[in-house]
C-alpha cells in the first residue's frame, strides 16, 4: 500500500489540470493501521528508520501537491492512518468515525510527520494530550479541538462522498492555475522562512497576473460579488 501511495502521488504530481482531491478508504474504513504481521518482519531500528524516511518523503510530496486535499474519515483512522489525515489540508468525519494515534500503545511514536503536523493543526498542548493519552477522537471531540472542519450528515459510503465533494467545491471553484498557485503560496508560507516565502509568492503571482482568469475578472462588471 505504501508503494501504491507513492505511485499515486507521482501520478498526481503530473496532473496539471487538477484542483482538489479527496482521500478515503475502502469499505467505510479510512485506515485501520499497520498489518502487525508485516511489522514483525521489520523489527530493527534500521527498518523503522527506513520506513520513516520513505513515508515522510511520500507524505511531504503529497502535502506539496498544488491540490486542495480533504481526508474523508469513515470508520477508523488509526496509527499511520491517523498520520495520513494530518497530511491533508482539511479533514471531514462521519458521525460514527474515530481518529486515534495508537503509537504509544505500540511502544513507538508517530514517525511519518504526524506529530509535527498535529502540533500545527491543534497546537502543542492538545497534540501532547492526544498523543500521550492515545486518545480516541470521536467526531464530536475531533470537531471541538479543531482536528476536523465538519461532521458529515450521512455515514453511508456513497452519500458521505457526495457531501465531501460538495464541501470541497467551495474551495476549488475557479481556474486551475489560480487554485494551484494559491495552494503553492500557502504551502511555501508554512515551510519556508519569510524571505523565501515572499519570493515564492512574487514568483507565483507572475504566473497568474495578466492571465486569462485575471483579464476575465477585470472585464466583469464590479470588483466582486458581495
Amino acid at each position: 500500500m505504501m508503494l501504491q501511495l507513492l505511485e499515486k502521488v507521482i501520478e498526481l504530481e503530473n496532473w496539471t489540470e487538477g484542483k482538489g482531491l479527496i482521500v478515503r478508504g475502502a469499505k467505510n474504513t479510512f485506515s485501520s493501521g499497520s498489518d502487525l504481521n508485516a511489522v514483525k518482519s521489520l523489527g530493527t531500528p534500521e527498518d523503522g528508520m527506513a520506513l520513516c524516511m520513505f513515508m515522510q518523503n511520500t507524505l511531504t510530496r503529497f502535502m506539496r501537491l498544488p491540490l486542495i486535499s480533504v481526508a474523508l474519515i469513515q470508520g477508523w483512522a488509526l496509527g499511520g492512518g491517523a498520520e495520513f489525515t494530518t497530511a491533508c489540508d482539511f479533514r471531514l468525519m462521519t458521525a460514527d468515525s474515530e481518529i486515534r494515534f495508537v503509537h504509544k500503545e505500540m511502544g513507538i511514536i508517530p514517525s511519518w510527520g504526524g506529530a509535527t503536523r498535529l502540533v500545527e493543526i491543534i497546537g502543542s498542548r492538545q497534540a501532547l494530550k492526544v498523543l500521550s493519552g492515545a486518545l480516541k477522537l470521536d467526531s464530536k471531540k475531533a470537531l471541538n479541538i479543531g482536528m476536523v472542519e465538519e461532521v458529515l450528515q450521512s455515514s453511508d459510503e456513497t452519500e458521505c462522498l457526495g457531501e465531501a465533494q460538495e464541501w470541497l467545491k467551495q474551495f476549488i471553484r475557479g481556474p486551475p492555475e489560480v487554485i494551484r498557485a494559491l495552494k503553492r503560496s500557502v504551502s511555501s508560507g508554512k515551510e519556508l522562512c519569510l524571505e523565501e516565502a515572499l519570493q515564492t509568492e512574487k514568483d507565483l503571482v507572475g504566473t497568474v497576473w495578466g492571465g486569462p482568469a485575471n483579464k476575465e475578472a477585470i472585464a466583469r462588471k464590479g470588483k466582486f460579488n458581495k
